[in-house]
């Protein structure tokens, strides 16, 4: 998970949540939004589920599921920033016996910088599986709320970003984000919604390891 937030601090710093982007006389703009990126942690996106629980062989593979088409939507107006995440999990048993339910815990987490937790909920996702077959899928959700205050680059910091650069100027050849200040301020503005499978430490080493 760590290798994974810190990956996303590294693609934030470069385009610093934005949308979109147009040249312009003297530079690049993009537009920089308060939103959080959405992902999935590395090895939490996947869950094994096995029976009896102590074994990790192939033939004790109870149930697998996947969390996939996370997106969310944001909204940014007010003075708290709300990032509603949506998802599919997708699951697969061995046996396709009769009707079974299996409950499926995930976490939604806040994450500032790349490596800060600022807010962490648990919820659950409920799997029906009907009698006689394999498949199941469920819908899952989950909300996080992050200070638009904290989200927004001080104004200084703005204006080194924004400043126009004229080819031939010394600066025009210096990236702003070099500056360890300013890039500092721009980790410390960005956030990341992070959606993943909670499980025990021997399942993250299973799916690591695989």
């Amino acid at each position: 998970m760590k290798l994974r937030i810190a990956t996303l601090l590294i693609l934030s710093l470069l385009s610093a949540c934005s949308r979109k982007g147009q040249f312009e006389d003297g530079g690049v703009y993009v537009t920089r939004s308060a939103c959080p990126e959405i992902g999935i942690p590395a090895a939490t996106g996947d869950i094994t589920l096995f029976n009896p629980p102590q074994s990790r062989d192939a033939s004790a593979i109870d149930v697998t599921a996947s969390i996939t088409n996370l997106f969310n939507n944001c909204n940014e107006t007010g003075d708290r920033v709300m990032s509603n995440a949506a998802f599919d999990v997708v699951a697969v048993r061995h046996d396709a016996g009769p009707a079974r339910q299996v409950v499926l815990p995930f976490f939604s987490v806040a994450v500032q910088g790349g490596s800060q937790i600022v807010a962490k909920r648990l919820g659950q996702v409920v799997l029906n599986f009907p009698a006689g077959s394999q498949r199941a899928q469920a819908r899952g959700q989950a909300v996080i709320w992050i200070s638009r205050a904290a989200a927004t680059l001080p104004a200084n910091v703005r204006e080194i970003l924004t400043r126009r650069r004229k080819a031939g100027d010394a600066e025009a050849a210096i990236d702003p984000l070099s500056d360890p200040a300013v890039r500092a301020s721009v980790a410390r503005a960005t956030f990341e919604h992070l959606i993943g499978f909670q499980m025990t430490p021997e399942m993250l080493r299973y799916n690591a390891t695989r």
